[in-house]
This record gives structure tokens, sequence and C-alpha cells, in this order.
């Protein structure tokens, strides 16, 4: 039995698989210090609000081991991502991001999506452009930070 023959799971959604109105939620993650640092490096996040624990004491409006609104973003879009794109998203091709409140090191994050665009490609009619609503909120229900994604899409048809 070769492996053509077995069912793949974790295979993403398609173009008519997400009409607009569906929702669904990501699962949870917490952030743990390893996580901030490991971005902070990685991206060049060298700002003291999330380098230098004594600034932020002193000097800072919000206490607390403050999280980047990026890494959030980030973190949260490969949840999205994990589960709904695997060999059917093609680009990421915009979206605008709001901060609703800080996100600190401890909290556990996860997204509530909702479709508000969908629509098929005229050029090229298998594939097509999917937008979502994606609110982030963390443990305590607050909403932190919401972004509106597009994608390109593969559809399952062509029409």
């Amino acid at each position: 039995m070769g492996s053509d023959d077995i069912e793949m799971v974790g295979h993403g959604f398609f173009l008519e698989e997400l009409p607009v109105g569906r929702r669904f939620r990501t699962i949870g993650r917490t952030l743990y210090e390893a996580d901030l640092m490991a971005f902070v490096h990685c991206a060049g996040y060298g700002e003291v609000l999330f380098t230098d624990s004594e600034f932020v004491k002193e000097h800072s409006d919000i206490k607390g081991r403050l999280v980047p609104a990026a890494m959030i973003l980030s973190i949260i879009d490969g949840l999205v991502l994990q589960y709904t794109a695997q060999h059917t998203g093609f680009a990421f091709l915009d979206c605008e991001m709001k901060v609703h409140g800080p996100t600190f090191v401890g909290d556990t994050i996860h997204a509530v999506c909702e479709v508000t665009e969908a629509r098929r490609s005229k050029s090229k009619p298998d594939r097509g452009i999917v937008r979502t609503r994606n609110e982030v909120f963390n443990q305590d229900g607050k909403l932190v930070l919401t972004y509106t994604p597009a994608r390109w899409m593969k559809a399952r048809t062509t029409g």
C-alpha cells in the first residue's frame, strides 16, 4: 500500500470550504519567555520594552513582560495556517492589524476567525481570494489583537 492510498490528515481548506460567514477557532498557545527571546533575537526587536525588565519597571506605563504585537500576529497566524492552509494556501496578500491591549509572557492566546470575503479569481479559476477577520483573545477572554488577512487559496474545482 503506497502513501497515495492513505488519507492525508491536516490538509487545508479549499476555496469552496470557506464561504463568507464561516467561523472557526484555533487551539490555544501559551507564550513563554523563550518564545519572546527567540522572536526578539530573530526579528531584531531590540526595543527595551522587550529586553530590559528594569527599564519596564521604572519607565513603562505597562508593567510586565510585554510581547510584541508582531509576535502575536506571527504565532496566531501560524496556528491558523497549520490547520487551514496546508497544500491550499499559496500567498499572504495583505492585512490590517489593530492592537486592543497588551499581551504578556505567560498569557495563553487563541483566535476566532470569520470568513468575510471569498471570491474566485477570474484569470485563474482554480484559485481565489479569501479574507478573514481574526480576533485574538487571551485566557481571560480579553480581545488583544485583530487582523484581517487576505490569502490566495486553491479551489477544489475550476468553477
